[in-house]
């Protein structure tokens, strides 16, 4: 059982088991809600990337490849990186005596830097091997892996975890202080809520990225707006809690790739988008078929120009319409004319 507050919210103590139910195999299988939460995220993570690949052109049997990789490998990395700092930056290696103790993630320790990596892999290695512009895949995705961070903090609320070390008192945010008891503790501890924390930070992005992505002006800047915005949050966040994982030289491995995701991001976006203006080019807008529909400024189309077919195939329908048009007037004239020279011909036979 785990017993919360919100006292500076008003929230009185409440307790709820971290288990949701227990299947009855193999000695009672237990399902908790951390797990529940995880998965409904994904499941709705889909469903966004789902709506993002009609607008992508990319066809729903690529997006089912893409999810069913992308899943796996992002468990996959999860589980990894945060056995690997555990073991390098907080030396807990005599925790991993057996195989079975690195993939125990039924006993907790996954990390979303994991996830984010193994599953960005993932996702260029499967839009690769199928031929899609990886970075179109990346950016429907992205937004949905928001959706799965909102919701899966809350799956660090039902199991009583990630939470900070006690505010200030007086401090802006000591009004949004936790008291946090376990089961077997002797008294309840005051800390950050910091998996709220960041749950709102990513609900605040993806509201905004949401809201800007038909404003995007190159292919993969919906994922550096992702990276940019997450990693500035993190950044910050990651300072407040007490459970992180640490590197090198007693550094927090996650504020130090918040860091680097923050720059990168930030620094790729401002580079690609000053190109983008340069080049005259607006927002990318696409239907369901892939074709671009923006409009665009006047450019020369070449043959090493792919992505400006659908610029060159307008010019040719226009040059065909024109070519009709004029001979539909030639053809109209001979008829008037051949017309005319009948007439007159008949009209000699009759004088």
């Amino acid at each position: 059982m785990v017993t919360i507050a919100f006292p500076g919210l008003g929230i009185e103590p409440f307790s709820f088991d971290k288990v949701a139910f227990t299947i009855p195999v193999l000695g009672g299988i237990e399902v908790r809600w951390y797990g529940i939460v995880i998965t409904l995220g994904i499941i709705l993570a889909f469903f966004y990337a789902r709506y993002r690949s009609k607008q992508e052109g990319i066809i729903l049997d690529d997006l089912l490849d893409i999810a069913i990789y992308t899943v796996i490998v992002a468990i996959i990395g999860a589980r990894a990186y945060y056995v690997l700092f555990d073991i390098i930056g907080n030396g807990n290696a005599e925790n991993y005596k057996s195989f079975i103790d690195y993939i125990a993630i039924w006993k907790g320790g996954i990390a979303i830097y994991g996830a984010i990596i193994g599953g960005a892999l993932a996702v260029f290695f499967v839009s690769k091997i199928k031929k899609l512009k990886w970075q179109k895949c990346f950016d429907m995705i992205a937004p949905g892996v928001m959706i799965g961070q909102i919701l899966g903090r809350w799956g660090n609320f039902f199991n009583g975890e990630a939470y900070g070390g006690t505010p200030v008192e007086g401090s802006l945010l000591y009004c949004f202080r936790m008291e946090i008891k376990h089961e077997g503790w002797f008294y309840s501890v005051t800390a950050h809520p910091t998996f709220l924390y960041e749950s709102v930070w990513n609900l605040i992005g993806f509201l905004l990225i949401n809201a800007f992505y038909r404003k995007k002006r190159f292919d993969g800047e919906v994922f550096l707006w992702y990276i940019t915005w997450y990693g500035f949050g993190r950044m910050f966040i990651e300072g407040l809690r007490t459970d992180s994982l640490y590197g090198f030289a007693g550094l927090r491995v996650s504020q130090l790739v918040g860091a680097a995701c923050f720059i990168a991001g930030l620094v790729l976006t401002l580079i690609f988008r000053i190109k983008a203006i340069k080049a005259g080019t607006r927002p990318v807008f696409v239907t369901a078929g892939g074709t671009p529909v923006a409009a665009a400024a006047p450019v020369t189309v070449t043959e090493k120009d792919p992505e400006s077919s659908y610029s060159s195939l307008l010019a040719d329908n226009d040059g065909e319409a024109g070519s009709d048009g004029a001979s539909g007037t030639e053809d109209a004239g001979s008829e008037e004319v051949k017309e005319n020279k009948e007439d007159k011909e008949n009209k000699e036979d009759k004088e």
